[in-house]
């Protein structure tokens, strides 16, 4: 993996993976997006890993985005591409395991679609969006133009869509498209306390139950509760009475420290 793109902490059983272009704005370059394919497979393999975040380096930027100035030189293939080493929505969609997203600057276009690929989204006062596709000249190939309305709204994406206009933190919050905003220097310690207690979570049902709500959230209501029914069947048949038992003594101890 080439460390001047891409770096990665692991803390206990938290994964930081950073972006790591700030001169470029953390631009999705070819190298870029191949270490992020990398990278993602080889947490999804790691056992000891239960929760990742990702970021950009710097202040400035998340990511811009695709790497315009690459673009130019080797066409639009990458805006449609369909397999992880070029898409990092799909090289972030490979893996089963909660991805929070520490968006510490601009989130652009493509940048803006990585950054929805994520589970949760933590926001520095600094981050900003914008879906700049139509003012570029190019559709949005990895998911922007349905998952946005799905977010916040038909009218609002629309609004966001066809003037590129850049959306602030905060209104981001209001919107329901972040968790929450934070200073900056707090950015990477909440997210990573937020990390800490998804990892906390025993990973097979970490796993099954973001499956379960990223399924049941393509589906038509009635589908998604009946597919919720048929899979909490399947796995609450392989949980024992004790089990619960024991793991309420736990639930109980951690609510009255918080």
């Amino acid at each position: 993996m080439n460390d001047t793109v891409l770096t990665i902490e692991i803390d206990s059983a938290v994964a930081v993976v950073t972006m790591n272009r700030p001169q470029a704005m953390n631009a999705l370059s070819a190298g870029l997006r191949t270490a992020l394919a990398q990278a993602f497979r080889d947490l999804e393999a790691d056992d000891n890993v239960r929760a990742i975040i990702l970021t950009g380096a710097g202040t400035r930027a998340f990511t811009a985005g695709l790497d315009l100035k690459e673009l130019g030189q080797q066409g639009l293939g990458a805006a449609n591409a369909q397999t992880p080493e070029d898409n990092p929505v799909k090289a972030i969609e490979q893996t089963r395991k909660p991805v929070i997203g520490a968006i510490n600057g601009v989130a652009i276009t493509g940048g803006f679609e990585v950054a929805l690929a994520c589970d949760v989204l933590i926001a520095s006062e600094n981050a900003r969006f914008a879906d700049t596709h139509a003012r570029v000249g190019i559709m949005p190939g990895w998911g922007l133009s349905q998952k946005l309305s799905r977010l916040i709204g038909p009218y609002r994406a629309r609004e966001l869509s066809l003037t590129g206009n850049f959306l602030d933190a905060h209104t981001a919050a209001n919107w329901g498209l972040v968790n929450r905003v934070v200073v900056a220097d707090d950015l990477l310690p909440v997210a990573r306390a937020l990390a800490a207690d998804m990892a906390s979570i025993e990973p097979r049902f970490s796993t099954a139950y973001k499956q379960l709500i990223g399924d049941g959230y393509e589906l038509p209501f009635g589908e998604a509760m009946a597919l919720e029914s048929a899979r909490s069947t399947m796995m609450n048949n392989q949980v024992s009475a004790s089990d619960v038992e024991a793991a309420r003594g736990a639930v109980q101890a951690r609510g009255r420290q918080q």
